[in-house]
């Protein structure tokens, strides 16, 4: 089997891995809206953390278990020995290493949203949560290029 049917026939888990990946940058984005207007209640803040917490961590184990099982033993010697062999060296390693922090930063949005309104004023942590919000949405995209260039990579390896 060619590594191009290989790819085709993982869809569920290249398909669970994107699209709560997608759920969550959406959660984060959402979740930034309202800070940003002061919108929704607490506890509606508190359920889009959530959501966007689980869905990152869906994600990670979904990725998780397609690159131990597939990727690493069926693509990666695909890119590795293509014309560009940095995209694994580089940008996939760039990818593992962004997406442990995803996780870490979403959870602490999430615990800060548990805060009363009080005392997220009091500690002052309202700007800080919005950019954290933006950093892990804007992570997450930048994530999901990364995938598709190696994605990418990985079918034009196969052609070559």
């Amino acid at each position: 089997m060619d590594l191009v049917a290989i790819l085709q026939s993982k869809p569920l888990l290249v398909g669970l891995h994107l699209g709560f990946a997608i759920l969550g940058i959406d959660a984060f984005l959402w979740l930034l809206g309202q800070l940003k207007d002061n919108g929704g209640s607490p506890k509606s803040r508190i359920a889009t953390a959530l959501v966007g917490v689980v869905a990152f961590i869906v994600s990670w184990l979904a990725g998780g278990y397609y690159y131990v099982v597939y990727y690493g033993t069926l693509v990666r010697p695909v890119i590795k020995s293509s014309t560009a062999p940095w995209v694994h060296n580089i940008i996939m390693e760039t990818k593992e290493h962004i997406f442990l922090f995803i996780v870490p930063l979403a959870m602490t949005v999430l615990f800060i949203t548990l805060l009363s309104e009080e005392e997220m004023e009091r500690l002052k942590l309202h700007r800080l949560t919005l950019w954290l919000s933006g950093t892990i949405a804007l992570l997450g995209l930048l994530i999901g290029a990364m995938g598709f260039t190696i994605s990418a990579a990985a079918r034009w390896g196969a052609i070559i």
